[in-house]
């Protein structure tokens, strides 16, 4: 029988304020806190709410549906501040047993493209928050945009994860189809699902183009295009960010009609949903993905020419993380979370010259140099800040503190799998002590009384 997993991204902008020069030293505060609510409010009016309210709809009345979701950590503090509900309306779908939550980097931010500790922190840091608003640890992990290469996978792999999320691109896959499960090609431990990128933007990026050879787009005849794949392929991902629904398609193109009446013509082809995880647990891999360069979900060319692209991106990027070390031993909470947003991918975006970006939504910037201006001179007192924290701390005096705070870490990791080591090894003896006891009990209470019977009888005589 062949499955559906359908998963969204929540994502939300913290859109900077406009930064001069001379407000380097002098003004520590980057966001521009009218368009953060504006922004939100408006996302929230036109998509989450309604997207969310007919995925509860689904749910309800479609027993054998399910779905999955990721939101990054940048993206649910602008929820927790400006639109609670919609958190709440995320932990009511968590009710129903049928929804699972992803972990992802709590920034949003491309750090497993340069800095392997911070990367694993963002990871770790989005996995605490999720068990603390749903109640499990998450087993399956996708990174910013669905990038990914195998270094990724590997790091992914080494910190418990059992699968990843990644984009079902031509170049990356040849002549195999995305419908299989397939495994990290250095970490065959870590399996991974591949986003079919034609059945996912014919909802995301074509359902409203009235141009599209495709429009209009029924349930029923997209049910069977997912049925008519050949029988033998296991799994259909359809993977999109939430906004898809509402915001790149407006409610008025009846998108969500069109979703809520999927379940049914699956159901009646015989398809069934399924999310990540229980793919992951019931699914064997066919095979590894090679995947040494980048991949991602974004433009024509599935990489990361969209953040990186360009000399002012690069140098932006480079500077930035130029500082990653230092922050991994930082306590401030207010340096920590200007970390947090300062990373976030789509401030790189915002430099991009790619042609097919043209029509970007830039906020407050007039263009990509615009845009690095801005940054750099945030990030200029951003640096100076971390730096201030050190006194006069050498790079080498600070790299020998990093190196021994690491070592301490990976000692205390060690000696906490060695801890679990022997707990399990305990829990599996513990059974057969206790099934000993009795027989030893036993033995003792006949020794006795063959003790007592013996002095009685020595007594008679």
């Amino acid at each position: 029988m062949k499955t559906i997993c359908l998963y969204f991204e929540i994502h939300q902008i913290t859109h900077l304020k406009r930064y001069r020069f001379f407000d380097i030293g002098t003004d520590h505060y980057y966001y521009d806190d009218y368009a953060n609510e504006r922004s939100i409010n408006y996302i929230v009016e036109n998509s989450y709410n309604p997207a969310l309210d007919a995925l509860q709809e689904m749910l309800d009345t479609n027993p054998g549906f399910k779905v999955a979701f990721s939101i990054s950590g940048v993206g649910m503090e602008q929820l927790e501040m400006h639109a609670p509900q919609i958190i709440e309306k995320l932990q009511r779908l968590n009710e129903t047993g049928r929804v699972e939550f992803l972990t992802e980097p709590y920034s949003h931010g491309l750090a497993g493209l340069i800095n392997e500790e911070s990367f694993r922190r963002d990871i770790e840091k989005m996995s605490q928050k999720i068990e603390e608003y749903f109640g499990r640890r998450p087993t399956v992990a996708r990174n910013s945009s669905l990038i990914y290469t195998d270094e990724i996978g590997a790091i992914v792999a080494s910190m418990g994860y059992k699968g990843m999320l990644t984009e079902g691109a031509k170049h990356v896959l040849g002549w195999k189809s995305p419908h299989y499960v397939y495994n990290c090609n250095i970490a065959p431990s870590l399996k991974l699902l591949l986003r079919d990128v034609n059945l996912s933007d014919d909802i995301s990026l074509r359902f409203n183009n009235t141009e599209w050879e495709g429009y209009p787009l029924m349930a029923d005849k997209y049910v069977n295009d997912i049925a008519s794949c050949p029988a033998e392929e296991q799994v259909v991902n359809i993977f999109m960010e939430l906004s898809a629904l509402g915001i790149a398609q407006p409610l008025s193109s009846h998108i969500l009609d069109f979703l809520k009446a999927v379940p049914q013509f699956a159901a009646e082809r015989g398809l069934q949903w399924a999310t990540p995880t229980e793919i992951f647990d019931t699914m064997p891999s066919v095979g590894s993905l090679d995947v040494p360069d980048t991949l991602s979900w974004v433009d024509e060319e599935r990489d990361c020419s969209v953040w990186l692209g360009n000399q002012m991106q690069r140098e932006a990027f480079n500077k930035l993380y130029s500082v990653a070390d230092r922050l991994l031993i930082a306590k401030d909470p207010r340096l920590l979370q200007d970390w947090d947003y300062l990373q976030a991918s789509n401030n790189f975006r915002f430099m991009t010259t790619k042609p097919s970006n043209a029509m970007i939504d830039r906020g407050i910037y007039d263009g990509p140099f615009d845009a690095f201006t801005n940054y750099m001179n945030i990030l200029g007192d951003f640096i100076s800040r971390v730096r201030s924290l050190y006194g006069g701390i050498e790079n080498e005096e600070l790299d020998n503190m990093l190196t021994t705070i690491t070592n301490q870490t990976n000692e205390i990791e060690k000696q906490q799998k060695e801890i679990e080591r022997l707990q399990l090894k305990l829990a599996k003896l513990l059974p057969d002590v206790e099934a000993e006891a009795p027989k030893k009990a036993a033995k003792k209470t006949t020794a006795k009384k063959a003790t007592v019977k013996k002095a009685a009888k020595k007594t008679e005589e």
